[in-house]
């Protein structure tokens, strides 16, 4: 079980940092403002300062996880897998929200946030679950 959580930490993390790219460096583009996050072409100078900042977030989030699996396999579980823990609850909760966000059509048609959400909660819920089950 140690694997697969440590594995899923990983891919929750190569996430977080494409998804920064994505927001901080790339959103300008249309495959990218368009193509992953659906936001037209006129609402991008508005929301990019929020897609910039958010972007940061996830580079944290993304750096923690990463982080704290390179302690824990330098020999220093206990802050590692702690890092690793309480990044990837934060991940998975901010999926929540994104979730909910997305239920309530705050900003756009209900629907277009659940891939986000998915590739947001569900690798950071199974590498909490197989520490869990470890």
């Amino acid at each position: 079980m140690i694997v697969v959580a440590q594995l899923a930490a990983l891919v929750a993390a190569a996430v977080h940092l494409m998804v920064f790219v994505g927001e901080t460096i790339l959103f300008r583009r249309p495959s990218i403002h368009w193509g992953v996050f659906r936001v037209p072409a006129a609402d991008v100078p508005p929301v990019r300062m929020w897609a910039f900042n958010v972007g940061f977030y996830n580079l944290f989030l993304g750096s923690g996880a990463l982080a704290g699996m390179i302690l824990w396999w330098t020999g220093h579980e206990t802050p590692g897998r702690t890092l690793v823990v309480y990044t990837c609850a934060f991940m998975f909760l901010a999926g929540m929200a994104l979730f909910a966000s997305d239920r309530m059509a705050m900003s756009r048609p209900r629907g277009t946030g659940v891939v986000g959400s998915l590739c947001q909660s569900v690798p950071s819920l199974v590498a909490l679950g197989a520490l869990a089950l470890a």
